[in-house]
């Protein structure tokens, strides 16, 4: 075989090899992000927000109900009608203990059918044109935010207020990849045959008890 990256003169091999991936559809994805543009719903693109980082995200939808998560991102998704960026700020993380993991899960269990959601977080457009959604923040790729989290072994954590009076609001917990955020991806998992790609697994539940 040839060596790997030493070698900068095999250059034809990729001008061959792309013009027929985009000409064939029946080639079966190969990465997390064909997977997700071909199979799956895109339901949120914008920035999850760290202390002072920005992370463009796209959320795609895995599982659960479509009009809960439209209800429950009402704000940010009326943000983005209006071409403005609207983002998600991690304020807490959630160890990612057994008994903390069991509670989620039965949150999403008390949510099914249709309350709650389960979404694929993957790298969204990265335009360093654009404006940061807010002045002093510095846009970085997704990848970093799912290092951060796998090293603090924890979810990310979002409140999401009331959509309106007297409704309950939600909480947005955001994995990287591991045992729990595996079990959401089987068939992503089975399609593409890896889950390599750097993602995060979004799970949206009513924040009652």
């Amino acid at each position: 075989g040839q060596r790997q990256g030493s070698n900068h003169h095999h250059r034809s091999n990729e001008s061959t090899n792309s013009p027929a991936r985009h000409t064939n559809t029946h080639v079966a994805p190969t990465t997390l992000s064909d997977f997700a543009q071909a199979t799956l719903a895109r339901m949120w693109h914008g920035f999850f927000a760290l202390k002072n980082s920005s992370f463009p995200t796209n959320l795609y939808m895995l599982e659960g109900g479509t009009s809960f998560f439209n209800t429950i991102m009402k704000e940010t998704l009326k943000l983005q009608s209006q071409n403005q960026p609207s983002q998600l700020k991690i304020a807490q993380r959630l160890r990612m203990d057994q008994t903390r993991l069991d509670e989620v899960s039965r949150r999403i269990k008390l949510g099914r059918p249709d309350g709650f959601a389960i979404l694929l977080a993957l790298q969204g457009p990265v335009d360093r044109q654009a404006p940061a959604p807010e002045p002093g923040l510095q846009v970085r790729l997704l990848r970093h935010l799912v290092t951060y989290l796998r090293n603090k072994e924890a979810a990310g954590v979002v409140s999401l207020p009331a959509a309106h009076e007297g409704s309950t609001g939600a909480m947005l917990y955001a994995f990287p990849p591991g045992e729990f955020s595996q079990q959401f991806l089987q068939v992503a998992k089975r399609t593409v045959g890896n889950l390599e790609e750097e993602h995060m697994v979004i799970v949206i539940v009513s924040d009652t008890n």
